[in-house]
């Protein structure tokens, strides 16, 4: 079964960096995309990122565009999210997903999801 561990997030100041990693096992990471995720206390979870099997194809909802970027390494079966020049706005609970499917406007999550990990954006 899909296992995926979420990593890299914590406290930065607004204007900071974070790299956010996803390990994942359990199938084959390379044929499917990767999508992030965010969820902030008493919001819906929405997708921030995604990114095709072969990393041809990237998907950024409009707050993050030009900050944030999404890049894969299937060879260590691990996906990033590189975040830059963070607002508090982005603090939230951020997840992946590595077994859905990205088309050009939309990114279809599959059902495995990590324990997600916390970004804090605040002064």
């Amino acid at each position: 079964q899909v296992q995926l561990v979420e990593s890299g997030g914590g406290l930065v100041q607004p204007g900071g960096s974070l790299r956010l990693s996803c390990a994942a096992s359990g199938h084959t990471f390379s044929t499917y995309g990767m999508g992030w995720f965010r969820q902030a206390p008493g919001k819906e979870r929405t997708v921030v990122a995604a990114i095709d099997w072969s990393g041809s194809t990237t998907y950024y909802t409009d707050s993050v565009k030009g900050r944030f970027t999404i890049p894969r390494d299937n060879a260590k079966n691990t996906g990033y999210l590189q975040m830059n020049s963070l607002k508090p706005e982005d603090t939230a609970l951020y997840y992946c997903n590595a077994d859905g499917y990205l088309m050009c406007d939309s990114y279809d999550a599959g059902t495995s999801w990590g324990q997600g990990t916390q970004v804090t954006v605040s002064s």
